[in-house]
C-alpha cells in the first residue's frame, strides 16, 4: 500500500508544475529569483530587475517587455513568443528560443525557463516571477527544486534587487 502512494504522489508532483492549460499571466510580474548555465558570463547575469510587463496578442501570443537603465538612459526591451501544440510552452526569436511557463503551487507565483542557443553556446535560464516584489520563501523552495530538476545548480540561483521601471526618451 505505501508502494501505491508513492507511485502516485510522485506521478503527481510533475502535474504541479506542468499544468494542462497555461495560466493567465498577463499583467505586471517580478522576477524574485534567476538561475543559470554556470557558463553564463556575469555580465549577463542581472543584479537588479525591473517589473515586467506581460500583454496578451491576437492568437495567444504574449508581449513580454521591461525597462532598464544603461549608461544613464532609460531602455525598454521586449519579445514576443508565439505559443506552440504543447501548453506552456512558446517559440521566441524565430524558433531559435523556447520559452516554458509554468504555474507554480504557491499562489501567483510561475517559472518562466528559457531554452535556446546564444553565439552557438546552449543556454538554460529560469526566473521565479510573481505579481509581487517580495521573495516567498515556498516559492523560492519550489524554485529551487525545478533548477535541480533542470540540472542548474543551487549556487547558480540568484535573488536580483527590484527596481522601479523607467520611462524611455520618445526620439
Amino acid at each position: 500500500m505505501k508502494v501505491l502512494f508513492l507511485i502516485i504522489a510522485l506521478g503527481l508532483v510533475p502535474a504541479l508544475f506542468f499544468p494542462l492549460e497555461t495560466p493567465d499571466i498577463t499583467g505586471t510580474l517580478y522576477v524574485k529569483a534567476t538561475v543559470t548555465d554556470k557558463d553564463l558570463p556575469k555580465e549577463w547575469r542581472p543584479s537588479k530587475v525591473s517589473p515586467v510587463t506581460v500583454t496578451a496578442l491576437d492568437g495567444g501570443d504574449l508581449e513580454v517587455t521591461f525597462t532598464f537603465v544603461k549608461k544613464g538612459q532609460c531602455h525598454e526591451k521586449g519579445t514576443v513568443i508565439q505559443p506552440t501544440e504543447e501548453p506552456g510552452k512558446y517559440s521566441a526569436y524565430g524558433g531559435k528560443r523556447h520559452v516554458y511557463i509554468l504555474e507554480l503551487p504557491v499562489k501567483d507565483h510561475y517559472v518562466f525557463y528559457c531554452e535556446g542557443h546564444v553565439h552557438g553556446k546552449q543556454l538554460h535560464v529560469g526566473k521565479l516571477m510573481g505579481r509581487n516584489p517580495e521573495v516567498n520563501p515556498e516559492a523560492l523552495e519550489a524554485f529551487k527544486r525545478f533548477a535541480q530538476r533542470k540540472g542548474l545548480s543551487e549556487d547558480d540561483i540568484s535573488i536580483p534587487t527590484q527596481t522601479e521601471g523607467c520611462r524611455p526618451e520618445n526620439n
